[in-house]
């Protein structure tokens, strides 16, 4: 074990060889972008260069590392890494992801499809989130390959494609069902996708809600006569969060986790169909979302939300209204309220503060950065919730810069990711 851990403490981060995979990273970024329908992300443009790098090192040319490259959509592919210790625990670094969000080149002050080396800033559109953690996570088991501790735990590493927008099945879920994550049970999950060198002890889940409304088309000069959906809307929506946020009050348990903000419900978007500027609209959509803390469960809001459009539907007349012509039943017809939610909603998770690994995480900070600064935070994560409940221990982390998560000018620091290899060497010479 002594020499085990001698070899691990030899470990730094290769700059070079960070530099060189992350630029090639940021310059297949283009074609990595997450927004579907217009932009569909092909991350085996980025798994390629991984591959490259990681294939000496791979048991198929004699090395130690297993490389498995994984496809449930053409061109679509996951990476597990896995270094095999002596004994059946394990060690996870997992949820550094192979897509991107978009970037316009027009509001961006450099190129965001390639990497941009300033000093210590590296910038390009998925420094931060996520390929600078694919690279970090990438050039750490690179050299333990080289080094070859023998281990008593077996660390796995998991590049997942797809957690940027919904992709039924391509990423993470798809591993999770077809049980290429079964082994990682057997310890800690570090799930490596947040940022500022932290621990994240507790994200939100993500309820998206659609509230479709049906009114009457009518001239507006006789709006006696019609049911203007677009009025009707606006004050359901009220109507929504005013009961919301009474049933669903800041939880005592978000203080102890240092949770920024609440659980909120807010729409965030409004249509109705094209008319003139004369007539009441016939309909409307408002689309918003719900982030929950993890105090409270995404099944039961979901009921209790409905419920609430249920009654509404039963007492029109205790919605308010806007002016002495403003109804929403008039003789011969009713509005009507109808919710629904986005196939994929997502579950928040509080971090079991008691895990040896979240131990390790803040000893390896302390150590490394000075001081170790817990927080949480209504971002969300996909599945980490789920994977909480089917009994993984899951812990949360990142190292890039939360201030500019999606923004233009992304970038990272050189130095944050060898600080980040250092609490990586750090945490897994504690557990083991």
């Amino acid at each position: 074990m002594e020499q085990a851990r001698k070899l691990l403490s030899e470990i730094e981060l290769n700059e070079e060889v960070y530099v060189g995979l992350l630029e090639k990273l940021i310059g297949e970024t283009e074609k990595l972008q997450n927004n579907p329908p217009d932009l569909i992300p092909r991350e085996d443009n980025a798994v390629q260069h991984i591959l490259a790098l990681l294939k000496p090192h791979s048991k198929e040319e004699g090395g130690p590392l297993d490389v498995e490259h994984i496809t449930y959509t053409e061109g679509r592919g996951n990476i597990i890494l896995r270094y095999a210790g002596s004994g059946d625990k394990c060690l996870s670094f997992v949820g550094s992801h192979l897509d991107v969000v978009p970037a316009n080149p027009e509001t961006w002050e450099r190129p965001p499809f390639e990497m941009i080396r300033e000093g210590d800033q590296l910038f390009g559109r998925g420094t931060t989130d996520c390929l600078g953690h694919v690279a970090l996570v990438t050039c750490f088991f690179k050299a333990l390959a080289e080094k070859r501790p023998e281990l008593p735990l077996t660390l796995n590493a998991v590049f997942i494609a797809s957690e940027e927008a919904e992709g039924p099945g391509v990423g993470i879920d798809g591993l999770l069902a077809d049980g290429k994550l079964d082994a990682l049970r057997n310890g800690p999950v570090i799930w490596i996708d947040c940022a500022d060198s932290q621990p994240c002890i507790g994200t939100a889940g993500a309820i998206p809600w659609h509230l479709d409304v049906s009114g009457l088309l009518f001239h507006s000069g006789l709006p006696h006569k019609g049911i203007n959906a677009l009025e009707f809307a606006m004050e359901a929506s009220g109507e929504l969060q005013k009961r919301f946020y009474s049933e669903f009050p800041a939880h005592p348990m978000e203080e102890e986790y240092n949770f920024a903000t609440p659980s909120t419900m807010k729409p965030t978007q409004i249509s109705v169909p094209k008319g003139g500027l004369n007539q009441l609209p016939p309909s409307c959509r408002v689309s918003g979302d719900i982030r929950l803390t993890p105090f409270y469960k995404v099944d039961d809001v979901k009921k209790v939300v409905e419920g609430y459009i249920n009654d509404m539907n039963a007492n029109l007349s205790s919605i308010p209204t806007r002016g002495p012509c403003s109804k929403y039943e008039i003789p011969d017809k009713k509005g009507e309220l109808k919710i629904t939610f986005g196939e994929h909603c997502l579950s928040g998770i509080a971090c079991k503060k008691d895990s040896p690994a979240y131990a390790a995480l803040c000893t390896a900070i302390n150590e490394v950065k000075g001081e170790a600064v817990p927080y949480s935070i209504c971002g969300s994560l996909p599945l980490v919730g789920d994977m909480q409940e089917a009994g993984f221990d899951i812990q949360l982390i990142g190292f890039g810069k939360s201030d500019v998560y999606h923004a233009n000018n992304e970038y990272c620091l050189l130095s944050d990711m060898a600080d980040a290899t250092k609490i990586l060497v750090r945490v897994v010479d504690i557990l083991i």
